[in-house]
């Protein structure tokens, strides 16, 4: 089939109350993803001696009657899925997704994306958003996206974030979504994790893949097809000061990531009212999320290590055909490759 994209935002000039619009959509997105969960794990602690200690105990003790609810699907919100400050945060970059083939809704998907960029955006604005028509583009498709388990530990963002459909990226949590009897699951893994992170910088293309094969596995246990994804642009929202290999820094960068499941990264972006000054505000840089084609998939309940190996393999393969494929509209030069690590 040919390819199809989500439709874009118009392309008339932009008002300054647009432009702010969009701005706030992208800030808020930057701000929820850095602060929203310490914030609240700390409050929930010091209003623990205060007079509203009621408030933080009787939330605790939902938690913990709640605790399982990440593995066992969430609570997902189509109302906040729908909102439309979602669409503000798509068009500032602005965001598209592109379909290359039919992802039928009589079987199970596991979509590896890559790359992981600083915060996935581009991931979350279309798996985890209807900010560009996910439901229409896929119809019976039910996407979730595959995070850091322990982002679940955090109060009150667990919730949040299960509005959007995010799960823990734990074998508890995916074997229960493709075990539903409800075929159509689509989950979203971000392949290369958080180590990935430290290798986003703008106009690069590194993937840690090479030994990232558990993706694999899940597919095999529970027959699901694999589906190559690739976000172009994904590391161009940011500047990161990247280290390199075997320096100190790069060292307690991985030690950090070992004890607590992600990696420090010194990232910047353009100031809130000025692009020439130093902030949070991501670089409006175009992201264009590319769907590939499925890779069927036996159902072995327990795969071989050769049969692991083939599929990977089969999906290395693929992943850098869909690369090739759409590198140039998408504004990668068509001298640059993937580089598997």
């Amino acid at each position: 089939m040919g390819v199809a994209t989500a439709p874009p935002p118009p392309t008339t000039s932009k008002t300054l109350q647009k432009q702010y619009l969009e701005a706030v959509g992208a800030y808020q997105y930057v701000l929820t993803f850095l602060f929203m969960g310490p914030f609240f794990s700390l409050l929930v602690f010091v209003l623990l001696f205060t007079s509203l200690w009621t408030f933080s105990v009787v939330y605790l003790v939902w938690l913990y009657m709640d605790w399982d609810t990440p593995n066992q699907g969430g609570r997902r919100s189509e109302w906040i899925r729908n909102q439309a400050i979602w669409r503000q945060l798509r068009d500032y970059y602005p965001v598209k997704l592109v379909k290359t083939a039919e992802l039928p809704p009589d079987q199970n998907y596991v979509l590896g994306a890559h790359p992981h960029g600083i915060m996935c955006t581009g991931f979350l604005c279309n798996f985890s958003t209807e900010s560009n028509g996910f439901s229409q583009l896929f119809p019976g498709l039910r996407p979730w996206l595959a995070v850091l388990a322990g982002l679940f530990y955090l109060p009150v963002y667990r919730d949040y974030i299960m509005s959007f459909g995010l799960c823990p990226v734990s074998r508890q949590s995916l074997d229960f979504i493709l075990s539903q009897p409800q075929l159509g699951q689509a989950v979203v893994i971000m392949v290369g994790g958080a180590h990935e992170a430290l290798y986003s910088v703008p106009g690069e293309h590194c993937l840690t893949l090479q030994k990232r094969k558990g993706f694999v596995r899940l597919a095999l246990r529970h027959g699901a097809s694999l589906v190559p994804v690739y976000s172009f642009g994904e590391n161009d929202i940011f500047r990161l000061k990247a280290f390199a290999t075997g320096s100190w820094q790069h060292w307690c960068q991985l030690t950090f990531k070992k004890l607590m499941g992600f990696s420090p990264c010194i990232f910047w972006g353009r100031g809130l009212f000025s692009a020439t000054s130093w902030g949070l505000l991501p670089f409006a840089a175009p992201i264009t999320t590319v769907v590939g084609r499925p890779i069927p998939v036996p159902q072995r309940l327990r795969p071989t290590e050769e049969e692991v190996n083939h599929y990977h393999a089969l999906y290395m393969k693929a992943l850098e055909q869909l690369f090739e494929e759409h590198k140039e509209s998408c504004g990668v030069p068509a001298s640059t490759c993937l580089t598997f690590i």
